[in-house]
């Protein structure tokens, strides 16, 4: 009975150890030299948490999940309170902090592009918006050759993902009421937001109950990864409830500098970490080391860090890697091409009540700020309790569009700079731009040095039908402005102002503030391999012209979805993970309707 106890001691004793190791940068658990793992994944992103968390089902795996940044340690309220967003996704502590290139068709303007560089990725930096997109997206990506990756399939998956605060339960054909990722229908509580909704009673585009669900288009609530007043990241929901598991190994603080090969098949990789009392910041004060595992190398960095890991690992376009001098393992022209991305504008308009969040966001009212965060720190309730993105919207910009190409976020105040500054007066506005641009970038090694962020040229309007669907996006906003819900808060238009009405005047507008909506993907696109831009095969999510090399993250969209990216990420990651674990049967295929328009 002695020997029991102490055994159990002694296991439950390494198991703490294991775990205290994990949490601290750049440590690993001690037995990880002898023990191999059977997957390593890089990145504990949005994909990274969910596929550390279904793959470690499996008793028989032992997976390394790596991440570049740090732990969302639940003491740092500014990621845990959604009202902070910006606190975070303006700063470098848990960020990425990329820049594009000068975009030669928007006045050689540099465009911010934060990405999440901690647990959780972009979902612990994000406005928390869950959207899935259309489902005519899923259906093109299989017509692109995405094989198994149409809306039918996809649907059971979006569903394993979540649990939804207002599903009918399981019979629920479209919403999942079992997952681990929780997500709520916005509040909506400011008269703002209800005028907003009352518009798509009154407007022609009409309103729609669920944009998540049958149909998308229309006005309505917008759907939040927001659980009891916090933001629920892709960690919270996937990766802190099972980090205790004896088979997951976890470590923060450690790049990926490239995969290891032999020959063309992947056996680990290399990373970096800072030495420690080197005061300087060349490369020599970093270590680089290597670990090896027995089956998968799973990239899940995203649409930038991906495609530049199996750049300066050799595989991507072979003239590209010859002139960085890196020895080639597989020529894939595909990496790094078809960066896609969402852009937007912001039509803002004066409010003639004191209704909004001007004197509610900004330390200029100090007692009110302080006033929000005690109710939020004491109950996690009130307005720092919400990203205040609470309803939005889609539409087409005309009827020869099959599915909505537009859309909105509307929110109950006005700001500028990618968020970093408030309006000046009380204010609305909504955030509107095209879903499906037609132009599209690239991503491109800056240097073999892995801490050198790789050139990013989304390639931003060079496209004609770009500009015209800009056009279209302002006027919609301002009809949908101009209806009689507003009408007792309308004042003046704040931007892009009553004097800008031709063509060439919203061209100008949208030339100068224009933004990114945070939507890069597509770099490493699923598709057939007859397919020469092909990167992944999307039946094994394997790199074309390697073994034990995967992907899974928005780089392998074939072609970008009509919304927002976290949840179609999410999802690509419960089915990946599938995949991977060589399943003999997938989740059985929807039958859902899907609404079209007449």
């Amino acid at each position: 009975m002695l020997q029991t106890r102490c055994s159990v001691v002694l296991h439950r004793t390494k198991r703490w150890y294991n775990w205290r190791d994990s949490m601290r940068e750049g440590t690993f658990s001690a037995d990880i030299e002898t023990n191999k793992p059977t997957h390593i994944i890089v990145g504990a992103g949005s994909a990274g948490c969910v596929l550390a968390n279904r793959l470690t089902e499996d008793p028989s795996n032992r997976v390394l999940l790596i991440e570049a940044g740090p732990v969302d340690h639940k003491w740092d309220w500014r990621i845990h309170m959604p009202a902070a967003l910006m606190y975070n996704l303006c700063s470098e502590t848990y960020n990425w902090h990329y820049h594009t290139t000068a975009q030669k068709n928007l006045g050689n303007r540099t465009f911010y592009w934060p990405r999440g560089r901690v647990w959780g990725g972009s979902s612990t930096l994000n406005a928390m918006c869950y959207v899935r997109g259309h489902a005519f997206d899923y259906n093109r990506w299989e017509k692109e050759g995405a094989v198994g990756w149409n809306y039918s399939n996809c649907l059971p998956y979006f569903k394993k993902a979540e649990t939804y605060s207002h599903s009918t339960g399981d019979e629920d054909p479209y919403r999942g009421n079992r997952g681990p990722l929780f997500v709520k229908k916005g509040d909506a509580d400011n008269v703002l937001h209800k005028a907003w909704l009352k518009v798509g009673k009154e407007h022609p585009l009409g309103w729609t109950e669920d944009m998540n669900g049958e149909k998308q288009e229309g006005i309505s609530t917008m759907d939040m990864t927001i659980h009891k007043g916090e933001r629920w990241s892709a960690s919270k929901a996937y990766v802190h409830p099972i980090r205790n598991r004896p088979n997951l190994i976890t470590s923060s603080g450690i790049t990926c500098s490239r995969v290891l090969f032999h020959k063309n098949k992947a056996i680990g990789i290399e990373f970096i970490r800072k030495l420690n009392f080197v005061g300087t910041d060349s490369i020599d004060s970093y270590s680089r080391e290597k670990i090896y595992c027995e089956g998968d190398v799973i990239l899940a960095g995203g649409a930038v860090n991906t495609p530049q890991i199996l750049m300066l690992s050799g595989v991507g376009p072979a003239e590209h890697l010859r002139a960085h001098e890196i020895p080639l393992v597989a020529d894939l022209p595909g990496v790094g091409q078809n960066l896609q991305d969402h852009l937007e504008i912001y039509v803002q308009q004066e409010s003639t009540k004191p209704v909004t969040l001007y004197n509610k966001s900004s330390w200029k009212f100090p007692h009110n700020m302080i006033k929000i965060g005690m109710e939020w720190f004491t109950n996690r309730t009130g307005l720092g309790a919400s990203s205040h993105l609470e309803t939005g919207g889609f539409a087409r910009s005309d009827d020869t569009v099959s599915h909505p190409d537009i859309q909105f976020h509307f929110l109950p105040s006005t700001v500028h700079d990618d968020g970093r500054t408030n309006g000046k007066c009380h204010g609305y506005q909504v955030h509107v731009g095209p879903m499906r641009s037609k132009s599209k970038g690239y991503i491109m090694l800056q240097a073999r040095d892995p801490r050198r962020a790789p050139i990013i040229n989304p390639n931003y309007m060079d496209e004609d039908a770009d500009w015209r669907e800009f056009r279209r996006c302002i006027r919609l906003s301002r009809e949908l402005f101009a209806s009689k819900a507003f009408d007792e808060y309308r004042g003046k238009e704040l931007a892009p102002g009553a004097d800008c009405q031709s063509d060439a005047d919203i061209d100008r507008f949208v030339k100068e503030k224009a933004a990114s909506a945070y939507h890069p993907s597509c770099t490493c696109k699923m598709g057939a391999k007859e397919d020469t831009m092909a990167v992944v095969d999307p039946e094994t999510m394997g790199v074309y012209g390697t073994e034990n090399l995967k992907i899974v993250d928005a780089s392998v969209m074939p072609s970008i979805v009509s919304g927002n990216l976290n949840a179609p990420v999410i999802m690509m990651a419960e089915r990946a993970a599938d995949l991977i674990k060589h399943k003999e049967q997938l989740l059985p295929p929807s039958n859902a309707n899907v609404w079209k328009h007449n």
